[in-house]
């Protein structure tokens, strides 16, 4: 024997190398380091829903596909995190076990590791015997093979579901996804691309309708109030079930000092200082509380799913978007897209596709096509935008509206996409001054704001139109100041809405404040101050303080003349504003020489020229010249119905010139026919109450008097 006596043993014990003589006894053992789920025979999900809301559409179609008989279906629940798919499995799976009878088996799909070990898990649950899965643990045989073998010879017919397979190449690659005429199976994604479901049935699911979002409420918390209240909480939450659940969970857990429902919405509105996510957060302990069920980490799974695909762009897509609102978005807006090196425009396209086929962002069928983000989404990304980049997206969102609204709106029905960016522009607001982003990016916003409720009220939509400047003033104004140009210009439309609204005492409040500071700011002559000015006239004029009016409107005139010249558009607008409340005969003279400039310079359908005819026979009318009226109202009325339509406000002014100049002339059937127009059309627009609607059945009833000669 040798002095030695060593040896070395690898692998499973058994001894390759040794010096000496050796008695060996070998012992095996064959134990397994994999692990496996415990169990597929149960779902692998947090709190079930009480009650499964609103899917019976859905839950029909996938129930016939667990009846008797059925098989060879393959379906895909695809959506948005958090919209309910995995509820609407965990249903279906209940269902299936019970009045069905079939065998359900649950696999978590999140990953490739969880679905190789939960498959081959149904495979020793289908009969697999334990030396055909080691084999398969250990790559000697086929693992999807040995799996669907099982499944296809099932002695008794299945449910399978897949869950939570948002990386569709997990069981792409794998072969894991098949049909079998012995079972059915249902995979819950987040991935919307038709591309990796081939002879699949795509089943989408959204948020859910108000009554049963609030019903969702009520179900988790019926102590906490109302189901009216709870429709108010559930359109905060924008009606996502996730959201719905948490929230739910958060009010029935509570036990010191319980909210109600309405506790909870004020504490959403940010007012108190807690931030409205990580609120809603805080009831996820009651719904298990990992990634998925967090709404500020719900979403950047598949984000982290897109980053490692190669597209890392989607997600400062997705922060961009996140300036805006969860209303349908024009995808135009989108065109000419730049955020530097990380987002070039030549990869904005596939960007957005990458935000689609993930469900984080849906197209909306409307008439102009149209992009939606849930509004839960964009503000759990805006709370996480890194500070350093929110700067350059609020700029580049504030140009990417400018360039989509006009400067200087027409009178009239915008463009459809226009109207389609007011909540936007106030979503932006919001956004940047939230985000303390620099005085000119918020200069930008507020002066898409001033764009936006400019074009709105030209349109005839008083009431959005002072909605709209009112509240970017409130948005604004703390931020910039009441001095600040972009603030004037956001109150002077205000006051322009609450003239037109016949809330002239309003309005001239308002006008007279931002006049005051005009003057002292900018100065006399400054074209803001004249604007004002000129504007101040309307309210005054209506209030029976002609005097007063008239000396604002030849200040306004006589500056505009001095500033732009006699012809300029502004100058013409100017001057026909005097025109209609002066009486002097040298005005009205003068504006007769101004018709004939604007048909010649302007065509004589343009806006402006048909502003100007109609005050010109508007003076006549009153210079006691109704037969001169006559013919330039009739032109006008004319002009107006063929560009505005007869229902638009300017319009139903030149109808009541009409008949008021009929009137005179002692023509009352025609006179009277132009005035129950008039009646009905502002009574459609304007209300019952509005002073120009009183007016207008004063003018009927004068009309009908005059006719019936009393």
């Amino acid at each position: 024997m040798s002095s030695g006596n060593n040896a070395w043993a690898e692998g499973q014990g058994r001894v390759f190398q040794a010096s000496g003589d050796q008695h060996i006894t070998e012992q095996h053992y064959y134990g397994s380091n994999w692990t496996g789920p415990d169990t597929v025979r149960r779902p692998a999900v947090g709190r079930a829903p009480v009650v499964l809301r609103d899917r019976s559409g859905e839950m029909d179609r996938l129930r016939a596909a667990v009846e008797p008989g059925v098989g060879n279906c393959v379906y895909v629940l695809h959506g948005l995190g958090g919209c309910g798919k995995t509820a609407v499995a965990y249903a279906l799976f209940q269902d299936a076990t019970g009045q069905a009878g079939r065998i359900g088996l649950w696999v978590n799909a999140s990953d490739s590791a969880s679905l190789r070990a939960g498959m081959l898990a149904v495979a020793a649950d289908r009969g697999a015997s334990d030396g055909e899965l080691m084999g398969a643990r250990s790559g000697l045989r086929p693992a999807a093979d040995l799996v669907w073998h099982y499944l296809d010879h099932s002695d008794q017919p299945w449910l399978l579901v897949l869950d939570n397979a948002d990386d569709p190449s997990v069981l792409r690659d794998g072969g894991w996804l098949r049909a079998s005429p012995t079972g059915t199976v249902v995979v819950t994604t987040r991935q919307a691309a038709t591309h990796w479901w081939p002879g699949a049935e795509l089943l989408q699911f959204g948020v859910l309708p108000r009554e049963e979002a609030a019903l969702v409420l009520h179900d988790l918390a019926p102590h906490a109030g109302s189901v009216q209240d709870a429709a108010e909480v559930a359109d905060r939450l924008g009606r996502l079930p996730l959201a719905l659940t948490l929230a739910g969970g958060f009010l029935a857990r509570q036990v010191i000092t319980p909210w109600t429902l309405a506790d909870y919405g004020h504490q959403l509105d940010g007012s108190s200082g807690l931030d409205p996510i990580e609120l809603i957060d805080q009831g996820a302990i009651a719904v298990g509380g990992d990634s998925r069920h967090l709404l500020s980490r719900t979403w950047q799974l598949s984000l982290d799913a897109l980053t490692a695909q190669g597209l890392p762009e989607a997600g400062r897509l997705l922060r961009l978007l996140a300036c805006w609102a969860n209303d349908p978005l024009p995808l135009s807006i989108l065109s000419g897209t730049e955020l530097g090196p990380e987002l070039p425009g030549s990869h904005v396209e596939t960007a957005l596709r990458g935000l689609l086929d993930h469900s984080l962002s849906e197209l909306v069928s409307r008439d102009i096509r149209c992009l939606r983000t849930h509004g839960v989404l964009l503000d759990s990304v805006a709370r996480t935008t890194p500070a350093d980049q929110r700067e350059q997206l609020a700029a580049t969102a504030s140009q990417l509206l400018l360039t989509a609204l006009p400067e200087v709106p027409d009178r009239g029905a915008q463009e459809p996409h226009v109207n389609l960016l007011a909540p936007h522009v106030i979503a932006l607001l919001k956004r940047a001054v939230h985000w303390t982003v620099s005085q000119p990016t918020v200069e930008a916003a507020a002066e898409s704001a001033r764009r936006i409720a400019t074009a709105v009220h030209r349109s005839g939509d008083y009431a959005s139109a002072l909605a709209l400047s009112s509240r970017a003033v409130e948005l604004v104004a703390p931020r910039l100041g009441k001095e600040n140009v972009s603030v004037i210009r956001l109150r002077q439309r205000a006051g322009r809405a609450l003239f037109r609204l016949g809330r002239f005492e309003e309005s001239e409040a308002l006008y007279r404040e931002v006049l005051e500071i005009c003057e002292r700011t900018l100065g006399a002559e400054a074209p803001d101050t004249l604007e004002t000015r000129l504007k101040l006239s309307g309210p005054l004029v209506n209030l029976h303080r002609e005097a007063d009016a008239i000396s604002l409107i030849r200040q306004a005139v006589e500056g505009r003349i001095r500033l732009f010249g006699a012809k300029h558009p502004l100058s013409i607008l100017a001057r026909t504003s005097l025109l209609g409340e002066s009486t002097n005969p040298e005005d009205i003279a003068a504006e007769s020489a101004l018709v004939m400039d604007c048909h010649r310079h302007f065509g004589e359908n343009h806006p402006i020229t048909l502003r100007v005819e109609l005050d010109y026979a508007y003076a006549l009318r009153r210079a006691g010249k109704p037969a001169d009226a006559l013919p330039h109202i009739r032109a006008a009325f004319t002009g107006h119905v063929q560009r505005f339509g007869s229902d638009y406000p300017i319009t139903l002014n030149a109808r009541s010139t009409l008949s008021a100049v009929l009137t005179a002339l002692g023509h009352h059937a025609e006179a009277i026919e132009h005035a129950k127009a008039l009646v009905e059309g502002r009574t459609r627009v304007l209300g019952p109450e509005h002073p120009w609607t009183l007016y207008a059945r004063e003018l009927l009833d004068q009309n009908r008097r005059a006719q019936s000669g009393m």
